[in-house]
């Protein structure tokens, strides 16, 4: 599923075409690896956004630019971003609309962010950006996947071709379940966690 996210994030949400400038925000999660490699595929000029454990993960990924958010702020700089994926709403709207280009994208995907509201959680989030959306030049929206026989081909071909690589942090045993599980809840995974049937 985190393969198919990327791909309609990055191909139909965000709608990148080769050259334009894309953040990936939370570029070393499940999603995150995969976006930065398929918007690099499209053509595009990369920024991930990561930890400073995942810079060197998220350049081997193909990144342009990677921004390690403990030493910096994205949104406080200069530069300007045709789409932007937000994998972990780790900013506040109004700081992702500032770097956005006056006729960026702003896609959201998934929640559970520190921004997030404390009664309705990461829906906040997404009010925000219907309610704003329909008044500004910038788009802003919400992906919810849609699993499919043909995203599922095109993500196999890329695969096969080379273009995308799954990320795999750590493999655990059916048996060990609840340790992946205490893992995934750290919020830290580096791509995705396996679990194998033994």
């Amino acid at each position: 599923i985190a393969g198919i996210t990327a791909l309609q994030a990055v191909r139909d949400k965000g709608k990148v075409q080769p050259g334009q400038k894309v953040l990936i925000n939370g570029a070393s999660g499940g999603v995150g690896t995969f976006a930065v490699q398929i918007a690099k595929s499209f053509g595009a000029d990369v920024t991930g956004v990561c930890s400073t454990r995942n810079v060197d993960l998220v350049r081997s990924l193909g990144a342009d630019h990677v921004v390690d958010y403990t030493k910096e702020d994205f949104t406080k700089g200069d530069q300007r971003y045709d789409v932007i994926v937000d994998n972990v709403g780790t900013q506040p709207l109004s700081g992702f609309r500032r770097v956005l280009t006056p006729k960026g994208i702003y896609v959201i995907v998934g929640g559970g962010g520190p921004n997030d509201s404390r009664w309705i959680g990461p829906f906040a989030r997404v009010i925000k950006t219907m309610v704003l959306s329909p008044f500004t030049s910038q788009k802003m929206g919400m992906m919810m996947a849609d699993a499919n026989h043909n995203d599922l081909t095109i993500l196999a071909d890329m695969m096969q071709s080379g273009k995308v690589k799954p990320v795999i942090d750590r493999t655990y045993k059916l048996s060990e379940l609840p340790d992946a599980i205490r893992y995934l809840e750290q919020g830290h995974a580096r791509g995705k966690v396996v679990i194998t049937v033994e």
